[in-house]
Parts: structure tokens; C-alpha cells; sequence
């Protein structure tokens, strides 16, 4: 593609049942024997409202990518070709993106529903115009009473894609689990719960625009993003097992000797993991998969649960379907993964905190990690680039030391564009030593 930082480059657009567009998925196959590949390094972005975005994500991750192999895209006789992911996700314009400014609404202002928010929900999520004129008006207005906050949370709830999903049943990270609280519970409690955890994150400095009622309407907002969120995570889920899994079993075909390496961010993370799930049984393609700041269960992985040994996660034992490592790049600075991700995941009748931080049931790993695998290394970023990677077997790497910029109410969470990250990408794949 014209304008990028690699080549060859490849585009995969997927819609939201894990259709891929089939001019896509003919142009990489054929590409990918055209140029005699080797290696395929495949992204798949996170929340994100344009395609225009995610592109120059994709172009400022890989942009280290030649000068690491030493080469355009060779290295000790590989041959490397890109893919960026395109899905249907969302983001609210006040998540602050690092280098990416524009269209950013000022945290810890009054909770609105910024144009760019709006026209996202309609046109991605989707959500019926009328829906989101009423939930900008409420917002815009912040009544007192409790009857427009009931209806607030009601119209943000009744946008939440809780079907059971037709490619291998419910997706959730830890199956059995039943809807969220945040989904269930009493509406003023939530909105009480998710002002207290803005707060504690700076994203409403305690002295801002008074007390009272109308601080809950700061809550009632971050209710609509994490249910918006809820339905990206469950659609990751779809595309990575429906789209991406099958896609890359036709190219293993078309292609037996090409190593993939699969990398996303965020829900991205999720997506490509999921594609583990999707995989055609006699497909060993999947070379290394790295995460970066994922936003899924760290316990997806386990094959049993510390508080459920009946049960393991979603992904339970399918990081052998990689034949290299999995890595798990986590940062303590990520504060929508280590604060908002638990609250939003904790289930109705747990006995949690309030703010949600005891995530020892319901974190995050891009915050702290993989849990309940055994064998599962931890390393610090420094260690990994210094050749600390296994050669298998999944592995925690502390990125914090890179992704640390960004501020409320996310945190770090999408400062990923660092060539520590890039060089971490290629390790796993035994690219470069």
C-alpha cells in the first residue's frame, strides 16, 4: 500500500459477523506467493472510529520494523511481509492516544456526547439515531432526578449485545459467567460506582462541578462507553474465531511454509487470540502471538480457575497452538485496564470493592499479566529485549518502562508506538536476535 512505513503490506477488512472482505483475503494470498514470504506479521488494532487512524497506527508500529531485520523487511534470509486488521470498532473521543491528538475532548470536563461519539455509536456499534439524541440530550442536561437517570442507564444498557453468538457459543473470557453487574445492577449504585473509580483516576478531580446528583450523570457516561465496550469485546471475539482463525487456515494452505506472527492491541489482542479458536485443526501456522495492553481476562488462557476448578478460560490451552511464545506485554500505568476493565467485568453478587481494584478475579492482563498458566515466565522489558523470551510457552513481559503516557481516563493504555514494542514483536517470532 502507497504511503506506508513497510512493504509488502497487506489490508484485512473483516465485518462484524467475521465476514472478510474477499478482495482482501485474495490479495494477500496471492501476494504472499507472489513474493516468496517467509514470515507475515499480522495487527490488529483496538477501539478505533476510523479507518484513517487505525492506517497510521499500523504505519508507526511497523515503521522500526526494516531498520530492526536491517533490511526492507529481510533478516538472515526471511522474508517479512505486514498485514493490518480492519474491524468495526469504537472508541469515546476524550480515550487520549499518544502522537494521535486530534478529535480528543478534554477530560474532566462535563459528561457530553461529543459528535465524533455519536456518529460512532450510530454508524458502529450501531445505535438507532433517536437512541443517541436522547442519550445526548440527558447528558447535555444532567436532570436532578432519579427517573432521568434510571432511563439514561436503561437506553445505554438496551445497547449491550448480550446474544448468544452463533460461532461456537458465548464468547466470554470465562465461560459460565453471567452478565456483568454493571449490565444488572441497581442504576444509581453503577453510576455511584463508576463516578467514585473516575475520581480515583483523576478523570473528575473531587472539587469539580459540586456533588449531588449530578456528579452521577460523570458515571452514567462512563456506564455508556463500557457497555459500548462490552459489544466491541464480544465482537473481537466473533472476528478473530469466525474471520481471522479460518482466513489464516487458507493461507497455510495456499502457503505451507509461511510462519505468521499475530499482534494486537487492546480488543485487537483479544481478536487475534480468538483466531486461535478459529484455526482449522491441522493449521500450525501461528508462529508467535504478542499482546499488547490486551483487554480480556487474564485467566482466558488458563485451563483452571483458581475459583472454578470445574472450568477453565476460553482460551484454555490453546497457546500451544503457537509455536512460539505468547507474550503479554502489561503496564501498571494502564489505567482503563487496571481500574475501569474490572469494575465494568465484575459480575452481579461479587463481593468486590467498590472501585473494582481487587482484580484478582476480574483484571485485565493487559494490567498485570497472564494468570493460572503454569510454566508462565515474567519478565521485565528490559530481560525480553535482552534475549530473556522462551522459545514457547506464554510469557509476561513488563512493558511499563515504555508505556507509561496518556492520561485520564485510560491511562497508557493505547501508548504502544515504541520500538522496544516492535523489537519485542519480532524476538518472539525469532526474527531478530
Amino acid at each position: 500500500m502507497a504511503g506506508m512505513s513497510v512493504e509488502p503490506y497487506w489490508e484485512l477488512t473483516f465485518d462484524a459477523d467475521g465476514d472478510a472482505r474477499p478482495g482482501d483475503r485474495d490479495a494477500l494470498i496471492r501476494g504472499s506467493a507472489r513474493t516468496g514470504l517467509t514470515d507475515l506479521v499480522v495487527f490488529a488494532h483496538g477501539w478505533n472510529n476510523e479507518r484513517s487512524t487505525a492506517t497510521r497506527l499500523y504505519d508507526r508500529f511497523f515503521a522500526p520494523f526494516p531498520g530492526l531485520l536491517g533490511g526492507a523487511g529481510e533478516a538472515g534470509g526471511a522474508r517479512v511481509g505486514y498485514a493490518g486488521v480492519f474491524w468495526p470498532s469504537m472508541r469515546f473521543a476524550d480515550e487520549p492516544v499518544p502522537d494521535f491528538p486530534e478529535g480528543r475532548v478534554a477530560a474532566g470536563c462535563p459528561p457530553v456526547l461529543d459528535p465524533d461519539t455519536r456518529r460512532a455509536l450510530i454508524e458502529i456499534l450501531p445505535c438507532p439515531e433517536a437512541v443517541a439524541d436522547r442519550l445526548a440530550e440527558l447528558l447535555a442536561d444532567r436532570p436532578e432526578d432519579r427517573a432521568s437517570l434510571d432511563e439514561f442507564v436503561g437506553l445505554a444498557r438496551g445497547l449491550a449485545d448480550t446474544a448468544h453468538e452463533e460461532h461456537g457459543g458465548d464468547l466470554g473470557d470465562v465461560p459460565g459467567d453471567t452478565l456483568p453487574a454493571m449490565l444488572t445492577d441497581d442504576a444509581r449504585r453503577v453510576c455511584e460506582s463508576f463516578t467514585a473509580a473516575l475520581a480515583s483516576v483523576g478523570a473528575l478531580p473531587p472539587e469539580l462541578f459540586g456533588g449531588g446528583p449530578k456528579k452521577l450523570w460523570h458515571g452514567a457516561h462512563e456506564l455508556l462507553r463500557q457497555t459500548s465496550y462490552y459489544t466491541m469485546k464480544r465482537r473481537a471475539g466473533t472476528v478473530g474465531q469466525a474471520g481471522l482463525g479460518p482466513l489464516l487456515g487458507e493461507l497455510a494452505r495456499s502457503a505451507p511454509g509461511l510462519r505468521v506472527h499475530l499482534a494486537g492491541h487492546s480488543f485487537g489482542a483479544r481478536l487475534v487470540s480468538f483466531a486461535l479458536r478459529g484455526l482449522p485443526a491441522d493449521t500450525a501456522c501461528v508462529a508467535s502471538l504478542t499482546l499488547l495492553q490486551g483487554a480480556f481476562s487474564h485467566y482466558a488462557f488458563a485451563p483452571r480457575l483458581p475459583f472454578a476448578s470445574d472450568r477453565g478460560g476460553a482460551l484454555g490451552g490453546l497457546h500451544r497452538r503457537v509455536r512460539g511464545p505468547v507474550v503479554c506485554c502489561h503496564s501498571r500505568h494502564d489505567t482503563a485496564l487496571g481500574v475501569l476493565y474490572p469494575l465494568a467485568s465484575r459480575m452481579s453478587g461479587d463481593d468486590g470493592s467498590l472501585l473494582g481494584l481487587d482484580d484478582s478475579r476480574w483484571g485485565a492482563l493487559g494490567h498485570g499479566g497472564i494468570r493460572a498458566v503454569g510454566g508462565c515466565a515474567r519478565l521485565s522489558l528490559r530481560e525480553a529485549l535482552g534475549g530473556g523470551l522462551p522459545a514457547d510457552g506464554c510469557v509476561n513481559v513488563d512493558a511499563s518502562a515504555v508505556v507509561a503516557r496518556g492520561g485520564p481516563p485510560s491511562g497508557a493504555h493505547s501508548d504502544i508506538c515504541h520500538p522496544e514494542l516492535a523489537r519485542t514483536v519480532l524476538l518472539a517470532g525469532r526474527l531478530v536476535r
